[in-house]
């Protein structure tokens, strides 16, 4: 109970003379006591009653009320008949350490307030137990596929008033109680996500604690079920594991909740855990095509034995829409630095989460992800990296002429943030995405395009990089793959004299090349940009080919300025 609904009790007579804003405390039992160091018998949440008999004078306020906030007791509660009022040095020492005070008159009796504390307590005690046997029972009643962690929210919200959702570790809303309010925001899951990640990575036990606006909530890690299945989790690095564990946010704070409470919602998270557990298993179909398709392509398999391999999958991946007209390949990778970790499961686990995020072609309508695509991902993992194929229903093409399909940066665009914090300065996310192809005979070429695009990806910075087919038909193709110190010779040798020179004469010689290419040469539309006239924008241009020996009328000159300017 809190302290507010004593306080909200006319019978109890209390008077607050201090800690209006400690009210919200949780009282978890209530002692009586007129010793001078009650200590060892405090055990944390007590309400405390005292006659005062243990005071002196006024230097005895202090110690006694620093003695009852080192034990972690909820507030006190001082009697006025010994008295006849509540001394000020005792208000004063109260208000210093904000430890709640009360003033109990001297008509109300300690065993009428103990009474309603403990049979408030206990009340709630019984219901918190009465609420875990019946969630038992109905979860065990409910089939098979338990009712999934949809039931589970419900009677939080019904049974404890508590509104929770289940959130990937990506920030996708997996489930919420029907009567928990409007959806969570998209933003308010990535930052719950993101600082879920966040906590796990620094190996603090849950349950976390976020304020998002005025809100309040507490975040509770779902991992795997069963006591082995805990043990193996906790002898593991928690980087195998922390890009794929769902979390139950409780919007609620539990940092003041009872071991009861907390018992109980770490109960809820192993049911959860079930049905995460349930859910990945029926993966198991979808992963073993994929990876019979992977291994075929991989192995140079005739077009006939893979389209053979793709009427199966067509089916279990789009049912009800027969063939697939078109597929398409993503390739993920996990990388963690000086860590010796298995990355293909992760990758595998990541890859299959972030493609059930919200993801649009070119179209808008190619793939709009959410959950109803879950059951059409199929992924595999060879080695570190994982492979998706994923088929595309028959869509035309967008207004631009373009194919339908997933866009690289849609795939990263709600995710990259949490995921960002998961990582935590010593791990990469990668990703290649490949062209749709139209048969079986295309697969082998987008695989190799997909796993090209992802080192375009990871030769980019950040911590979560993807890269498209779109983008291996430019010189991006290329800068990525030119050694380091050939790089900064190039660009050195061409653009220093450059830097040089504005750093001594503040000339802008580096912008004015910038959008003198960006312009291709135009010197008026080069002129208006910059705001110069034309014969300062020859001035300038003069002086580059001076400083360098390059001539900006050669187009040979102008690419290499062009490609120094992109690796610099």
């Amino acid at each position: 109970m809190r302290l507010r609904a004593l306080l909200d009790t006319d019978a109890l007579g209390l008077k607050l003379l201090g800690g209006q804003e400690e009210l919200e405390r949780t009282v978890r039992g209530v002692m009586t006591t007129d010793l001078r160091d009650p200590s060892r018998y405090l055990s944390g949440g007590e309400l405390v009653l005292t006659g005062l008999a243990w005071r002196r004078d006024a230097d005895d306020s202090e110690p006694f009320v620093r003695i009852l906030v080192q034990a972690g007791v909820a507030a006190l509660a001082a009697g006025e008949a010994e008295l006849g009022e509540v001394p000020e040095d005792l208000v004063t020492a109260c208000a210093r350490h904000r430890l709640p005070l009360f003033a109990v008159h001297e008509s109300v009796a300690f065993a009428t307030i103990t009474e309603h504390v403990v049979r408030q307590v206990s009340g709630e005690r019984a219901g918190d137990l009465a609420a875990v046997v019946d969630r038992h029972r109905r979860m065990m009643t409910s089939g098979p596929a338990g009712g999934g962690p949809d039931v589970v929210l419900d009677l939080l919200g019904s049974d404890l008033d508590l509104r929770a959702w289940v959130l990937s570790p990506a920030g996708r809303l997996i489930a919420g109680a029907e009567g928990a309010g409007p959806a969570l925001p998209a933003e308010v899951c990535g930052t719950l996500a993101a600082e879920h990640l966040s906590a796990a990575r620094t190996g603090r036990r849950g349950p976390h604690r976020v304020t998002v606006g005025t809100t309040t909530y507490s975040l509770f890690p779902i991992r795997g079920t069963g006591r082995a299945a805990q043990g193996a989790q906790a002898a593991r690095d928690v980087r195998e594991t922390v890009l794929s564990d769902w979390l139950l946010a409780v919007e609620a704070d539990a940092g003041d909740w009872p071991a009861e409470r907390l018992d109980l919602l770490q109960g809820v998270t192993q049911l959860i855990a079930v049905e995460r557990d349930r859910r990945d298993a029926a993966r198991t179909v979808r992963r073993r095509l994929a990876q019979e398709v992977l291994e075929l392509v991989q192995a140079g398999a005739a077009p006939a034995e893979i389209a053979a391999r793709l009427r199966v999958a067509a089916p279990v991946l789009l049912p009800g829409l027969g063939t697939a007209p078109h597929w398409q390949v993503v390739v993920a990778r996990v990388e963690w630095e000086g860590a010796e970790i298995d990355g293909g499961p992760v990758a595998q686990s990541l890859l299959e989460e972030i493609l059930v995020a919200p993801t649009a072609g070119p179209s808008g309508e190619a793939y709009s992800g959410g959950a109803e695509s879950a059951d059409r991902i199929a992924v595999a993992h060879t080695g570190d990296e994982a492979v998706a194929l994923v088929p595309l229903p028959a869509v035309p093409a967008g207004n631009d002429g373009s194919e339908p399909g997933i866009l690289a940066d849609a795939l990263l665009e709600s995710v990259r943030d949490p995921l960002s914090a998961g990582l935590d300065g010593d791990g990469r996310v990668t990703l290649g995405v490949s062209a749709a192809v139209h048969s079986a005979e295309g697969l082998r070429g987008a695989l190799e395009e997909a796993r090209h695009a992802r080192r375009v990806a990871a030769a980019r910075p950040g911590r979560v990089c993807a890269a498209g087919h779109q983008e291996l038909a430019s010189h991006v193709l290329l800068l990525p793959f030119v050694p380091d110190d050939v790089r900064r010779a190039f660009t050195a040798r061409l653009l220093d004299p450059l830097r040089d020179y504005d750093r001594r004469h503040r000339a802008e010689l580096i912008p004015t090349l910038e959008a003198f290419l960006d312009c291709d040469g135009s010197w008026t539309r080069c002129a208006s940009r910059l705001h110069l006239h034309v014969n300062t924008l020859r001035y300038r241009v003069g002086r580059i080919e001076q400083l360098t020996g390059r001539d900006l009328g050669r187009l040979e000159d102008k690419l290499d300025f062009f490609l120094a300017l992109r690796m610099s």
